[in-house]
């Protein structure tokens, strides 16, 4: 019986593209594949066999691990951009002293509404639009 050599001048093929990942199917047609392939006076151990099993193991629930915490970045993102929702929310009506975000000087103002801006929450107090974060204070403006 005659076995055909492998050379660098071989076409490769692999399916799907850069974003393609191994999935259990494919890891086990490897494992077979190379199970079939082995060179039958010194067999693969089945030492290394379980080796790669673990290794595969431990990858999938890492994978999984990292779906997981990717959800609950979101999750926790989509919650934060809600708390400064409802806190800036219960502005509305109410005098706030604030830091001018074009000029700097500490001045007051009635909150008119508030919208979230990429995710950071802004007040719109007298037309302009102040970041929730440049209010110092919230109460009675000094009489004039």
């Amino acid at each position: 019986m005659q076995i055909p050599g492998i050379s660098s001048q071989d076409p490769l093929s692999l399916s799907g593209g850069p974003q393609s990942a191994l999935g259990k199917d494919a890891f086990m047609s490897l494992l077979v594949t190379q199970m079939k392939n082995q060179d039958p006076m010194e067999p693969t151990k089945n030492e290394e066999m379980l080796a790669q099993l673990a290794q595969f193991q431990s990858l999938e629930e890492m994978s999984e691990l990292n779906d997981n915490i990717v959800g609950l970045a979101v999750l926790q993102q989509s919650n934060a951009v809600l708390e400064q929702l409802t806190s800036s929310s219960a502005l509305i009506g109410k005098d706030v002293r604030y830091v001018d975000p074009d000029t700097e000087v500490e001045t007051w103002g009635r909150v008119d509404a508030v919208r979230i801006d990429d995710g950071i929450a802004k007040l719109q107090i007298g037309g302009k639009n102040v970041p929730l974060g440049n209010v110092l204070e919230i109460g009675v403006p000094p009489a004039p």
